[in-house]
């Protein structure tokens, strides 16, 4: 329709496959070596990695493998900025994103308020492969159609991420959706440095503690490059009526090159509610 505004993909081709249906062969094949999981609760919130695709997606399937067919109204996929600045929190003014596999509706409706409750700073053709790199997986995994709240942040402070959560849970209360948390884990470290690094976020999100998590971010004894969306989303589905929170999967970047002296983590996780 006349005036509407897209996000295009700036990522397909490099970083996801680019062709519709590879794109799908990719992800069934990520999703076909994924274990039956069960999880003490229902459902409420996802923490996925956002590498590429050949390195962070047979992590990232686990998360997606709970939500396979499942039908949601609204995904607020929460996550960093890398290469531009959008303040504290961000979002986008775009009608749609766009992937491969087609367009998502930008829920305006709920951009708004949330803008009105926290205040988003609003970008039009973003280059963030964080919150992208969710995208498809969604699309191949939820059944029918849904609408996106996209989150991006600026700031990993404590205040932020308080803020961030307790306005995401306004916002979607009542609502059939979901929430997704993008991060990576450590960065460029040899394998035993970045799996105690790693750890200490394993541990964390798996004690379902988002205060102690910033905590060990700001006091480098953890890092990740998402971890205040991770807070972010834990304090969310928290006051919507989460209790708890399951690691679902580990793993690093040499699992898949073989290369170990510098590494990047990947974590996979579930949040519910018992």
């Amino acid at each position: 329709m006349a005036g509407e505004t897209v996000r295009h993909s700036v990522i397909a081709g490099t970083w996801y496959p680019g062709s519709p249906a590879e794109l799908r062969r990719t992800i069934d094949g990520f999703l076909a070596k994924v274990p039956p999981v069960e999880l003490p609760g229902e459902l409420a919130a996802l923490i996925a990695p956002h590498a590429g695709y050949v390195y962070s997606g047979p992590v990232a399937a686990y998360a997606y493998s709970l939500v396979r067919g499942r039908q949601v109204d609204l995904v607020a996929v929460v996550s960093p900025v890398h290469r531009m600045w959008v303040g504290a929190l961000g979002s986008a003014s775009a009608d749609f994103y766009e992937t491969p596999l087609g367009r998502i509706p930008v829920a305006r409706d709920a951009v708004d308020a949330l803008d009105k409750e926290v205040g988003l700073q609003q970008v039009g053709q973003d280059n963030e492969h964080s919150l992208e790199i969710q995208l498809p997986f969604l699309q191949h995994v939820l059944s029918g159609t849904f609408r996106l709240l996209p989150v991006m942040m600026g700031s990993q402070e404590w205040g932020d991420c308080a803020r961030l959560g307790k306005g995401l849970a306004k916002v979607l209360k009542g609502q059939n959706a979901l929430l997704v948390a993008s991060t990576d884990l450590s960065h460029f470290h040899p394998q035993p440095r970045a799996q105690r690094l790693d750890q200490v976020t394993l541990d964390k999100v798996s004690a379902f503690d988002a205060e102690g998590l910033s905590r060990a971010l700001a006091e480098g004894k953890t890092e990740a490059c998402g971890g205040g969306p991770v807070v972010a989303v834990m304090l969310a589905a928290k006051a919507l009526g989460a209790t708890g929170a399951q690691v679902l999967k580990y793993a690093t970047s040499g699992d898949v090159t073989g290369d170990y002296s510098g590494v990047v983590g990947y974590m996979a996780a579930a949040i519910y509610r018992a």
